[in-house]
């Protein structure tokens, strides 16, 4: 009884163990392919030419800079909190990952269709801050520390906003699961009657995943690289993979929200689009990573003040009046779903 009780328990874990190798396997590719995707994109932008060396059109360059980054010496500050300093990148790069277990890529395709998704999410983006904290802490650098205190102020100021973003979809939806939020779309997306929300909840992701125009802790001209100043080879590698992955998690997740995720609305769908729901995803998906890179080549830095003042003084008054505002309408013409 004990070994098949055993024998059992070992097979669990082996399945799930393979259930989550296919979700990261391919999240991991697409990381690498994100950043010479991004690298040709801006060269485009740009009329100049980007990676086409390693491999065809250059699709291999990320191959190339991972490998040329490992080879790299790892070199450890000698004041630095060296346990913390190799915890950061790592735990920044679980965080990131962590919150695919509950992306549907279609009906039935998830590794988890929890219930309280949103709050997870919410939860795991608030986590990503420590990474970057320690990381600056923990290098004993000033330029280090300068960088994750700017990026740990953005992210919790952008949180409110975000939050509240996310919070007027939930009014909608009447749900906190992705895939209720999915099916209730079947009508309408969601960006259509919310639209000034998505402007403000994508201001709010650029900010949260500390892409341009707010890249205040990354100011090269006053802090180098900001948090990741002193990590170099592997460490770096993982901060690398952390943010890549955050872009393409958050576009996922505002497909979700906003363009109804796996989902066409009821005109366009038959019976071979089932088979055809994580392409379409993935697609909506492509459409936000493209604004994300779109968004880098096109708008100029912001000054930091310029950054926290943006955000309380503007987004935030605006993100409260859309609180009151929709939930208002919904129950005067009574068409609250819950």
């Amino acid at each position: 009884m004990i070994n098949n009780n055993l024998i059992s328990t070992i097979l669990n874990l082996l399945i799930n163990l393979m259930d989550v190798l296919i979700v990261l396997l391919p999240i991991l590719l697409c990381v690498a392919l994100m950043t010479v995707i991004e690298r040709k994109q801006l060269a485009a932008m740009q009329r100049r030419v980007g990676p086409n060396t390693v491999g065809y059109y250059g699709v291999l360059q990320p191959f190339g800079d991972a490998l040329k980054l490992i080879l790299k010496e790892t070199i450890i500050p000698s004041q630095s909190n060296k346990i913390i300093f190799y915890l950061a990148p790592v735990s920044t790069l679980i965080f990131s990952l962590l919150g695919w277990g509950i992306i549907p890529f279609g009906q039935g395709l998830t590794l988890s269709d929890f219930s309280l998704g949103i709050l997870y999410t919410l939860a795991l983006s608030s986590l990503g801050v420590y990474g970057i904290l320690f990381a600056g802490w923990s290098a004993n650098s000033k330029y280090a520390f300068l960088g994750s205190l700017r990026s740990t102020a953005a992210m919790i100021s952008y949180e409110l906003i975000l939050s509240s973003a996310i919070l007027i979809v939930l009014l909608l939806a009447g749900s906190f699961n992705f895939t209720t939020i999915i099916e209730s779309q079947q009508a309408i997306w969601f960006i259509v009657p919310l639209l000034p929300v998505f402007i403000f909840y994508f201001i709010s992701i650029l900010a949260e995943t500390s892409r341009t125009p707010f890249d205040l802790q990354e100011a090269e001209s006053e802090l180098v690289a900001g948090f990741s100043t002193e990590h170099s080879s592997v460490p770096f590698v993982f901060f690398y993979l952390a943010e890549y992955s955050s872009i393409i998690l958050f576009s996922s997740i505002t497909a979700i929200l906003f363009l109804g995720g796996y989902n066409f609305p009821e005109l366009f769908v038959n019976e071979s689009f089932i088979n055809l729901q994580s392409i379409v995803l993935g697609l909506k998906t492509c459409l936000f990573c493209f604004m994300f890179v779109w968004f880098r080549a096109t708008l100029p830095r912001l000054r930091y003040d310029a950054l926290i003042e943006l955000c309380w003084l503007n987004l935030l008054p605006v993100a409260v009046a859309f609180i009151i505002l929709v939930p208002s309408i919904l129950v005067a013409f009574d068409i609250a779903p819950y």
